[in-house]
C-alpha cells in the first residue's frame, strides 16, 4: 500500500464515521516548582504501512500479535505537554488544528478544560515541523491561534521547513507537510527564536538534538528542584514496536537510519537513569518510563 496524505485523510475520515471519537486522556507530574500536564489534542487515524512497511515482516507479525497491535490500522494519540510554574505556561508543540485530520485538533477545547486560555500560553515550544505538531498555531479564521506566545524552534528544523527547496525534496506523500509547515512559520516569522542542540531554551529547560524523524528534531530535558523529566516529541513514536524493537527502520521517519540510532540512544538513557519522559504518541496520557524488557524496552505508564 502506498501511504500518501489522501490514504490518511481518508483513514481517519473513515473512522471517525464509523464513531469514533477524540481521546481526552489527561496525565500529571509534578516537576519542582512547576507542573508537567499532557493534554490531548485528539488522535490519529494511520494505515499499518505508515509505519511498519520498512520493518521484518516475519519478525514484526508475532511482535504485534504479542503486543496486541493491529497490522492494518493505527491510532496513535496526540499528547501536547504543557509547563506551568509561577513565571510561565508554555507548550510543546501545538497541535494539529483544524486542517489537518478529523480526529485530531482538540488541543484548544481540551487547554479550556485545565483552565488555560490560548492568551494564557507565553511560549511554545516545537520538537519538529510535522502537521499534528505545528498546524494548530493558527485557528480556523488563519489567525495565529496563540496570539502573545514566543515561539522557540530548533535552528535545523527552521532551516528545513522555511527552505523553498524542501517541497521538492521531501516526497510526494510529504510535499503538503512542507507547504502547510513553511506558511504558518512565515506568518509568524516576527515571533520565532532559534537554538541549538545543549541551548537552554527557558530556565530549566535544555535542548537534546534527536535528529531523524524530522532533520531537525529536538528533544527537551527539563530540571527543577533535583527532580527531572524529558519530552521526547516523536523521537520515540509509539508505545509499542519503538520500544521494543527500537532499532527497527520506521516509515514515520524522515531519516530512518538516523532515527534508530536517536532511538536506540534514548531508550538506553532513559532506562538507565529511570528519567520520566513524556511523548506525544505515547499511550495513557504519555507519561511514564522505559523498562528495559526481553532484549528491548517497554512503556511503563506512569501512575
Amino acid at each position: 500500500m502506498r501511504v500518501t496524505r489522501r490514504t490518511l485523510l481518508a483513514t481517519a475520515a473513515a473512522s471517525v464515521a464509523a464513531g469514533l471519537v477524540p481521546r481526552r486522556l489527561v496525565a500529571e507530574m509534578a516537576l519542582g516548582d512547576g507542573t508537567l500536564t499532557t493534554v490531548s489534542d485528539g488522535h490519529l487515524v494511520l494505515p499499518g504501512d505508515f509505519l511498519f512497511a520498512p520493518m521484518p515482516q516475519d519478525a514484526l507479525m508475532p511482535l504485534l500479535a504479542e503486543l496486541d497491535v493491529s497490522r492494518d490500522t493505527l491510532e496513535p494519540p496526540c499528547n501536547v505537554t504543557l509547563w506551568r510554574d509561577a513565571e510561565a505556561t508554555v507548550l510543546f508543540d501545538c497541535g494539529a488544528g483544524g486542517e489537518f485530520m478529523p480526529s485530531a485538533g482538540r488541543l484548544l477545547e481540551n487547554l479550556d478544560a485545565v483552565g488555560v486560555a490560548p492568551e494564557d500560553v507565553t511560549h511554545i515550544v516545537f520538537t519538529h515541523a510535522h502537521p499534528d505538531h505545528i498546524w494548530g498555531l493558527l485557528d480556523d479564521f488563519g489567525d495565529p491561534a496563540f496570539p502573545d506566545a514566543q515561539l522557540l524552534m530548533g535552528a535545523t528544523e527552521h532551516a528545513y521547513w522555511t527552505d523553498p527547496a524542501t517541497v521538492d525534496t521531501i516526497g510526494e506523500a510529504r510535499a503538503a507537510f512542507a507547504v502547510g509547515a513553511a506558511r504558518r512559520l512565515e506568518m509568524v516569522a516576527d515571533r520565532v527564536a532559534l537554538f541549538n542542540d545543549g541551548d537552554e531554551v527557558l530556565p530549566g529547560i535544555a535542548a537534546v538534538a534527536s535528529f531523524g524523524h524530522t532533520p531537525g528534531h529536538m528533544a527537551f530535558s527539563l530540571a527543577r528542584g533535583g527532580t527531572g523529566a524529558m519530552v521526547v516529541g516523536d523521537a520515540i513514536g509509539n508505545g509499542h514496536v519503538a520500544f521494543a524493537r527500537p532499532g527497527w527502520l520506521s516509515g514515520a521517519d524522515q531519516d530512518p537510519e538516523a532515527a534508530a540510532e536517536t532511538r536506540q540512544a534514548l531508550l538506553s538513557q532513559l532506562a538507565d537513569s529511570g528519567t520520566p519522559l513524556v511523548g506525544f504518541h505515547l499511550p495513557g496520557g504519555g507519561i511514564g518510563r522505559a523498562v528495559p524488557a526481553d532484549g528491548g524496552y517497554r512503556f511503563e505508564v506512569a501512575s
